[in-house]
């Protein structure tokens, strides 16, 4: 079921700062700001070899990513993301293995135009999955 790995999520309370570290520090291919309402947040990615690193900042008081801050105010990883061929099956066979889906269970379209969907931590070994249709 699981296809490459898409990204690595990290939440930062302040996305320029934290641009400026990749970009100026390590040298970083950094793209523009993506405001995501429907997500409640601003993204940047940057480019590696093999993967994408996300920068997750939120957007207003009501974001997950502000109630992750709360807990973690310096920020930190925040989620992993897998593709996956076909998200509707691959959703379907996760539910009917006993995994929980947030949110009402129907894909959102995220960052790179499309459709995602998130797993419970509490059934990942404590880590948020996101899950993208490749």
């Amino acid at each position: 079921m699981l296809g490459r790995l898409n990204h690595v999520a990290i939440a930062v309370p302040d996305l320029a700062a934290a641009t400026a570290v990749y970009r100026d520090t390590l040298g970083a291919k950094v793209t523009q700001p993506q405001t995501l309402p429907e997500h409640g947040v601003t993204v940047v990615f940057i480019d590696t070899v093999n993967t994408k690193i996300e920068l997750l900042e939120p957007l207003g008081e009501n974001s997950p990513i502000a109630a992750f801050l709360e807990k973690n105010p310096a920020g930190g990883m925040h989620h992993i993301c897998y593709e996956v061929d076909d998200i509707i099956v691959s959703r379907d066979r996760l539910k009917a293995a006993g995994a929980r889906i947030l949110g009402d269970g129907d894909p959102k379209i995220g960052a790179h135009g499309k459709p995602v969907l998130f797993l419970h931590p509490k059934d990942f070994l404590g880590t948020l999955v996101e899950l993208e249709q490749a």
